[in-house]
């Protein structure tokens, strides 16, 4: 098996490295201590049909010491309902050993093997080199065997379980189970504004503490009580959304100023039972609290299912009334044992039976990315593990529109008979002839072309699948896109996975139309009123507000049906979106992203993230604004009197050009290092002085308070120190990033000492703060320095002195400056090396604890972290979701719109909130109609017609207008009127 690049890669992680370029996504969920655990840890998963190779495939991705595979059954037909890994020439061969190559090609840094022996339970020491068992499809008497050996041994357990629509997950990861982040959330923190006698904490400016009952806290730079700073944690009672108590604070003194508090994550110790125990008193974690009775009963109708195929050797027959009897009647037995009675719903259990030979890849992926995660916080202790069991069921995703009976949901050598068993013969048509839209092709879109190749959707004579993605492939992708691959990289993404999935099942092979457009307004004549109408449905796969609400907008214009989801980190959601039933995606709004004041950048930073906004402020001063403000000049006429003249803001730009064009235009990349250099000077060292000059340390603000206080951190200038590795990369990133504006090439070999040698002959002046600069002291006050947007081009000396200092502008192309395009990922460009050092060194000045360049480049990157374990589960949601839409379901109540966070975990299903209804009266009595699916619709009348045609419907149009004409209006004179009423 070829795996590209593989020799390197194991080589690294021999060396104890994560590859974050791979990783990067996932190292902002689980963090680097996490993925070190997990990378020392060896895994066997037993069951390899669609659940078995769902989990496979994101444990693999995540990346782990080891994987091993079971399963020595031969592949079959109806495997190819859920397993992606599986081919139709696999037919009749051992699953495991046709599905580990297939796992080991996702990662690397995964080996995959496969368990050597016929059985698990035969030599039981075997297992002791495992940390985690998974157990898929595996029988109950083995399931018990097995656990009892795990949790005798300190090796944790995982068993899951899907029958058609209905599934189950149980965890046992032992006694005093460590969990070191229950949350995974950022720890909190804040400025205080005050401490009293009584242990009362008061956060600065009533902001938010974010606390909860029972969280730590640790607290530094407290004037007045000592002691506190850098204590043992304390625990906390909150008060109220401002106050929090941290106790006896009696002999600490008395509270002064200032200080700051931190959360700290502390362990938390949980006991497991082993599975002998749940199966008699479980503890169950509710997934849909609507379904609160439902848990239970699937808890013996499950035992009832594995009971029946100990009896028969199989699973009950699809929709087979007398198997389902015998079930029934299993069930009605275990539910009287115990001490707790459980009331069976008939329906229900008879329901379960029918469906117990299905599988769906929907249910494979959500049971596939939650079991995977709860493998990973086993090994990691990161995040709160599932206690011990969860089930759920996905009953209204049955059809309605078609029957069902033994002989429709009977298995008939089809690939699909996993699904025809659950839904029939007849649904299974319906899916084969849709017209789907689907818009990304990035994490969710891989997983959703995977389960709608394994569902046949749009397989049949009227099929079709439209995928649009105008991204490549980046090497970040390969994480948790698992349709791609390392030779992929720099390839469309839709083109990739849309071949990755014909091959999954060649019957999608013509079906599947790729676009590499962005869908926008800018793409109509691509996207045109055809092709939407001829959608039956669409489709969202996008990471960003603007597109999803572009496609949003299409999709109520057009009246078509969207599904909608998205991740962040370990939280995911779906949202369904129906023609006259519900609201649509922009009918809601998330919170602005969040900004900070610009006097808080500029002058008065007191956190990290600051820093970084302000570091990615300069880096565009630097390398991005002034070489396109030179472009211009060089390249528009008389951009001089036609652009300065109506900014206001003449004096900066003019200085810029001069700059960049005179008297500190580089010819040498020395040049570039001395510039560098200054640019350190000036940020770090002048422009520190000259704020503590305006603002000296021991100044009061008007009502005699410190004014360095709360907010304010005063700050020190620094000192430019060659042996300071941050302060050394500022130069050489900033250099560089120069250089490339001038388009300077610099030896690649070029060694530390030359950038020291140059640095070494420089002169630095003396710097002499200016009496004249006004500085913003607080954001509520107005700018000084803010231009009151007059231009003062016409009488101000300074600024034909700049002119006339300009050389004339010159369009060729040499003298055209690079521009610098940010790009976060690659780490050989120095942007987010410029910008680490240039925040740090800021965070220096301020004594702001400093960040690492991961956590730099997630910020100023502003990346939205992501795992592929969420990433299948939500997809799995959207699809069960995707059966209603197709089945033609009115009914609003049958939708789930799904809120999940695995790392709590939480699950939340909620109905989608109906759209908006109107009324008004009409010819014939009231009429009414949805605020946001309804329209009137004419075309090619007169203006007459148009206002008779309203009028029949009982309404009277008082104005009309189109654009910022008036072309009606009721009191309008009839004289007026009468040229326009024949008009269209």
């Amino acid at each position: 098996m070829d795996i590209d690049g593989s020799a390197v890669d194991v080589g690294q992680l021999k060396n104890g490295d994560i590859d974050e370029s791979l990783y990067s996504r996932q190292l902002y969920v689980l963090g680097h201590e996490a993925m070190k655990r997990m990378g020392s840890s060896h895994v066997l998963i037993a069951g390899l049909r669609g659940l078995g190779v769902e989990i496979a495939k994101n444990i693999a991705l995540a990346g782990v010491k080891s994987l091993t595979l079971f399963d020595p059954e031969p592949a079959a037909i109806p495997d190819l309902s859920s397993q992606f890994f599986l081919h139709p020439n696999d037919v009749g061969k051992p699953r495991a050993a046709v599905t580990a190559p297939r796992v080991a090609e996702l990662n690397a840094y995964t080996p995959v093997s496969v368990y050597p022996s016929q059985s698990l339970t035969e030599n039981l020491d075997d297992l002791r080199q495992y940390q985690v068992i998974v157990l898929t499809g595996t029988s109950l008497k083995d399931q018990l065997t097995i656990s009892d050996f795990a949790h005798k041994n300190g090796i944790f357990i995982v068993v899951a379980d899907i029958f058609g629509l209905f599934g189950s997950i149980f965890t046992d990861f032992g006694k005093q189970f460590a969990i070191a982040d229950t949350t995974g959330e950022t720890p909190v923190s804040g400025i205080i504004a005050d401490i009293d006698s009584e242990g009362l904490v008061s956060a600065l400016d009533e902001t938010r503490h974010g606390l909860e009952d029972g969280d730590y806290v640790t607290f530094s730079e407290v004037q007045g009580m000592e002691s506190l700073n850098d204590s043992t944690p304390r625990k906390t009672v909150v008060k109220g959304p401002y106050t929090f108590s941290i106790g006896d604070v009696s002999g600490l003194g008395e509270y002064r100023r200032g200080g700051l508090y931190t959360q700290v994550k502390m362990p938390k110790l949980v006991d497991f039972q082993p599975l002998s125990e749940q199966l008699q008193k479980p503890e169950i974690l509710i997934s849909d609290f609507a379904k609160f009775d439902r848990p239970q009963q699937l808890h013996v109708g499950f035992q009832a299912l594995h009971a029946f195929r100990d009896k028969h050797d199989h699973l009950p027959k699809p929709h087979s009334d007398k198997d389902a009897t015998e079930v029934l009647e299993i069930a009605q037995g275990l539910a009287g044992q115990g001490e707790d009675k459980v009331e069976l719903d008939q329906k229900l259990i008879r329901e379960l039976s029918y469906q117990a030979r299905g599988d769906l890849s929907p249910m494979a992926a959500f049971f596939g990315g939650l079991a995977a995660q709860e493998v990973l916080k086993s090994v990691s202790g990161k995040f709160h593990p599932i206690v011990q069991w969860l089930y759920f069921d996905s009953l209204e995703s049955l059809p309605s529109s078609v029957e069902r009976s033994e002989d429709i949901c009977k298995p008939t050598g089809s690939r699909y008979d996993g699904q025809v068993a659950v839904f029939g013969a007849k649904f299974q048509e319906k899916l084969a002839n849709v017209n789907q839209f689907l818009v990304g092709a990035g994490a969710i879109g891989c997983e959703m072309l995977k389960n709608w190749a394994l569902m046949g959707l749009a397989t049949g004579p009227k099929g079709k699948i439209n995928v649009a993605d105008m991204d490549q492939i980046e090497k970040s992708n390969l994480n948790r896109q698992f349709l791609f691959r390392p030779k992929d990289v720099g390839k469309l993404k839709a083109d990739c996975a849309a071949e990755a999935v014909q091959a999954m099942n060649p019957e999608l092979t013509g079906k599947i139309i790729t676009f590499r457009d962005r869908v926008g307004p800018e793409t109509e004549h691509v996207f045109t009123e055809k092709f939407w109408e001829e959608l039956d449905g669409v489709t969202n796969a996008l990471d960003n507000v603007d597109a999803r609400q572009y496609v949003d907008r299409r999709c109520v214009f057009f009246r078509k049906p969207l599904v909608d989801s998205g991740t962040l980190g370990t939280k995911g959601n779906s949202q369904v979106v129906l023609p006259r039933l519900t609201e649509s995606y922009s009918s809601s709004q998330d919170p602005p992203e969040q900004s900070f004041p610009q006097c808080t950048l500029r002058s008065f930073p007191n956190k990290i993230e600051h820093t970084i906004a302000w570091a990615k402020e300069k880096f565009h001063q630097y390398f991005v604004g002034p070489p396109e403000t030179v472009n211009l000049y060089n390249t528009q006429s008389n951009y001089i009197e036609q652009s300065l003249k109506q900014a206001g803001n003449e004096i900066p730009t003019l200085q810029s050009i001069r700059d960049f064009l005179v008297s500190e235009k580089p010819s040498t990349f020395d040049d570039c290092i001395i510039w560098a250099r200054n640019q350190f000077e000036k940020e770090y060292n002048n422009a520190i002085q000259q704020l503590l000059y305006n603002f000296p340390k021991d100044s009061t603000t008007a009502s005699g308070a410190p004014f360095w206080s709360g907010p304010k951190r005063a700050p020190d200038p620094l000192k430019f120190d060659a042996s300071n590795p941050t302060h050394l990369s500022f130069v050489k990133a900033t250099a560089n990033l120069h250089a490339f504006n001038y388009g300077i090439k610099k030896d690649k070999g070029m060694p530390e000492a030359h950038y020291l040698e140059v640095m070494e002959n420089m002169i630095i002046p003396e710097f002499s703060p200016n009496p004249t600069v006004k500085i913003q002291a607080d954001e509520n006050e107005p700018d000084p320095n803010a231009q009151n947007g007059e231009s003062s081009f016409d009488d101000n000396d300074e600024l034909h002195k700049l002119v006339s200092s300009l050389p004339p502008p010159d369009p060729s192309e040499g003298s055209r400056l690079q521009p610098v395009e940010f790009e976060k990922d690659d780490d050989t460009n120095h942007h987010i090396d410029f910008i680490t050092a240039a925040s740090n060194l800021r965070a220096q000045n301020y004594a702001i604890p400093e960040a690492d360049r991961h956590k730099t480049k997630f910020i100023a990157g502003k990346i939205i972290p992501a795992i592929a374990t969420t990433t299948a589960l939500v997809t799995g949601l959207v699809v069960l979701e995707l059966y209603k839409i197709i089945d033609g379901k009115d009914d609003i109540e049958q939708y789930k719109n799904g809120f999940v966070n695995l790392a709590l975990p939480f699950f939340g299903f909620s109905e989608p909130i109906a759209s908006p209804k109107g009324e008004y009266l009409g010819t014939n009595g009231k009429v009414t109609i949805d605020k946001l699916w309804d329209r009137f619709e004419v075309e090619d009348v007169t203006l007459r017609e148009f206002l008779d045609d309203f009028k029949k419907q009982g309404l009277d149009i008082m104005m009309l207008s189109s654009g910022v004409s008036l072309l009606y209006a009721s009191f309008y004179p009839p004289s007026k009127l009468k040229d326009r009423m024949g008009l269209k």
